[in-house]
């Protein structure tokens, strides 16, 4: 043990900082026990680290907020590694960009980007391990083998366990490259492994950031404009201050700070301050002025985003034509945890526990704000409950740091309910003008989407979109899967004084509505079957096809529901995956229906755990339904008039349908789960719909 560092879990974290690309390599060291024994690990990497006791410590740099990426993504290492799942421990990785890179989650991008290079990571602590057995052994590395934890050599019964051989390995070069294991091969990958942070979530150990406790630490809120853009006129504090457990009332850059012993006191004294706003121009705009709007941009001049062929010349030459107008609302993020953050700001340093999908960016957002360098700002990353897009912001982090380097204490900020509906960044209001032409056989021959929006890269990083032309606003809408040759999607861009931001599936989940109701409009002015209409446009896109063809014999397409019951289906391609679903509705009376059953598949290549991706599918489908049925942010002058689940309700747990997945793998490319599952749902629904009523709805949500 002499050759090891002797250090502690306090300064361990520190070591390999000046690595880059998540790794280190080959790294000698060890920790300090409490009884004072040195004990050896090896970390190859930033993400592993082995003990002499045979466990495996996995970091995960991504914020697990329900999605399960804690569990996959430590699955790819384990199953590289060959080592037994009951010898994993899953952590957090701390928040250090020298380490890990830009941190952040989101985009479906967690597995997709973690695929080749933490499977390597697995591989190459497995081939060091390998060859320093072999060299214990006096044989060749290809006559040992790893299984379960141990080295085993092929010509005899010898085997080494793992914590046996962490001081040979430590000496060892990284290998510069490893031979992952072949598909066929794997024993963890591909299985319904138990998620690693349902235990704590069920005994109740699990942190969030609202469980957050520190010493000496004051509980704050803030008064904002409800307006957006609005600013703090004259306040009067003096009844504020007079409520039990307020401590202080002042200003910070968002509005009005409230701190007291307590987040009821705080709350309470936020109720009895008294504000003149200045609510700005933002004041002026409202539901109706704002689809007038888009109306009026939409009759104006358009970006070209794609063309095939000569679209005037076939709708000129088209048998039948269509057009119609798919308008959809601003959403809310809504998730079941609120935003918090806990802030303690000292002279020359910060910390931070919150949970963010968002951690380089409030460390180094956080660090500008105090004039700090990143590395003086310490984020503790938290569970999640929820983000959907709305946590990779961070102005409730800032809030909170800004607060506690006024009140020179750590503080804690709550936003309630209200504060998260009423001063959220939403997803964009948009307007869709669809027209397509049939020729005579009933063949789709032309179509163009002028799609209208605000853009939420402009919006957020003024000057960023080039020549007007948002390619993300785009999304699902100028990679039209279906093969049509004469076709045209445009982009006027339309921002409005609303604060928008990325929300679960971003713009697919709008683009994928117009298409999908409107391919369903065009097969039923053609008098085609819907489903058969769609396979006919879809022999150059084999993954999406596949998965359209699951979903509908997972509900049992073509047969007759039965009286008040009709099936409908819509798929899209988007984050690397392609799916479908199909669903059955029933009239319950007059216009209320029940969705009975939805019936999905995904082809998302590589299958990590399929059972992670059953749940994904099915809070997708809850989480669309919700959106399609009564999902609306209203505006009236300039503000949210939402604030609470009793007027932005979801969808309850007696509504909710039967959801079948079905799992298509492939060794095509690995795609994303966490957003692709929403864009389909709408459409799926009110196709279903119109199968019983014969009108497709162009408007959302429903509920209106």
């Amino acid at each position: 043990m002499k050759d090891l560092w002797k250090i502690t879990r306090r300064n361990f974290l520190g070591l390999g900082a000046g690595t880059a690309g998540a790794l280190i390599l080959g790294c000698r060291i060890g920790h300090q026990e409490a009884d004072g024994e040195a004990k050896a690990v090896f970390q190859p990497n930033a993400y592993l680290i082995l003990h002499e006791d045979g466990a495996a410590e996995i970091r995960v740099p991504e914020a697990e907020m329900g999605q399960g990426v804690l569990t996959a993504l430590a699955m790819m290492i384990a199953e590289e590694l060959e080592i037994d799942w009951e010898s994993v421990r899953v952590e957090q990785a701390p928040v250090d960009p020298k380490l890990f890179g830009k941190m952040s989650t989101g985009g479906s991008t967690s597995v997709r980007q973690a695929w080749a290079p933490l499977r390597k990571a697995g591989a190459a602590a497995r081939e060091m391990l390998r060859t320093a057995a072999a060299q214990r052994w006096g044989i060749s590395p290809e006559d040992c083998r790893a299984e379960g934890g141990r080295i085993l050599c092929n010509k005899d019964q010898r085997s080494f366990e793992f914590g046996e051989l962490l001081l040979d390995a430590s000496s060892l070069p990284l290998p510069e490259d490893v031979k992952l294991k072949d598909r066929s091969a794997h024993r963890l990958i591909g299985t319904p492994v138990p998620r690693s942070d349902t235990p704590a979530k069920t005994d109740g150990s699990a942190l969030f950031g609202l469980d957050i406790r520190r010493p000496g630490m004051l509980y704050a809120v803030v008064a904002r404009c409800p307006v957006f853009g609005g600013k703090v006129g004259a306040v009067d504090a003096e009844a504020a201050l007079k409520v039990p457990g307020v401590r202080r009332v002042f200003e910070i850059s968002s509005g009005i700070a409230v701190l007291g012993d307590s987040t009821w006191a705080a709350m309470r004294g936020r109720e009895a301050l008294r504000i003149d706003w200045d609510k700005g121009e933002a004041a002026t705009w409202d539901d109706q002025s704002i689809a007038s709007y888009l109306r009026k941009k939409a009759g104006g001049e358009a970006v070209e985003a794609r063309k095939t062929g000569d679209v005037a010349a076939a709708l000129r030459k088209g048998a039948q034509l269509l057009k119609r107008d798919y308008s959809l609302p601003f959403l809310a993020h809504a998730p079941m945890e609120p935003l918090n953050a806990v802030a303690d700001v000292r002279d020359g340093s910060c910390e931070i526990w919150t949970g963010t999908q968002a951690q380089t960016r409030a460390q180094s957002e956080a660090a500008e704000l105090l004039g700090l360098k990143p590395e003086q700002v310490v984020l503790h990353e938290t569970f999640l409950g929820g983000g959907f897009g709305r946590r990779g912001w961070v102005d409730s982090v800032l809030e909170a740091v800004e607060i506690s380097r006024e009140a020179g204490a750590p503080i804690k900020l709550s936003w309630s309910r209200e504060d998260d509906m009423r001063h959220g960044l939403y997803r964009p209001v948009s307007l869709h003008r669809m027209e397509a032409s049939l020729d005579a056989a009933g063949r789709l021959s032309s179509w163009h989407h002028r799609l209208v929006a605000p853009s939420i890269s402009e919006q957020l990083w003024p000057g960023s979109v080039r020549d007007g032309l948002d390619h993300m606003a785009l999304d699902g809408a100028e990679n039209l899967p279906y093969s049509i040759p004469n076709l045209l999607v445009e982009y006027v861009m339309a921002n409005t004084p609303i604060p928008i931001m990325w929300w679960r599936s971003v713009y697919n989940s709008q683009n994928a509505f117009a298409n999908e109701v409107f391919i369903d409009e065009l097969a039923s002015l053609a008098g085609r079957d819907p489903f058969e209409f769609r396979l006919g446009l879809l022999e150059e896109a084999p993954r999406l096809r596949r998965s359209l063809e699951a979903a509908a014999e997972g509900i049992g397409w073509g047969r007759d529901p039965g009286p008040n019951r009709g099936l409908g289906v819509a798929c899209h391609a988007s984050f690397g995956s392609f799916i479908a679903h199909a669903m059955e509705v029933e009239r319950i009376r007059g216009r209320d229906f029940r969705v009975r059953k939805v019936s999905t598949a995904v082809e998302c290549g590589p299958v990590i755990n399929p059972d992670t991706i059953a749940a994904q599918m099915e809070s997708a489908v809850v989480f669309g339904l919700s959106a399609a049925v009564r999902g609306k942010i209203s505006i009236r002058g300039g503000a949210v008039v939402e604030g609470n689940w009793d007027d932005y309700e979801p969808l309850r747990m007696g509504e909710e349908p039967e959801v079948v997945t079905r799992v298509l793998e492939s060794d095509q490319s690995i795609g994303g789960i966490g957003e692709p599952g929403v864009p389909p749902v709408a459409p799926a629904l009110v196709n279903a719909i119109a199968a019983v009523t014969g009108e497709y709805a162009n408007t959302l949500p429903l509920g209106n």
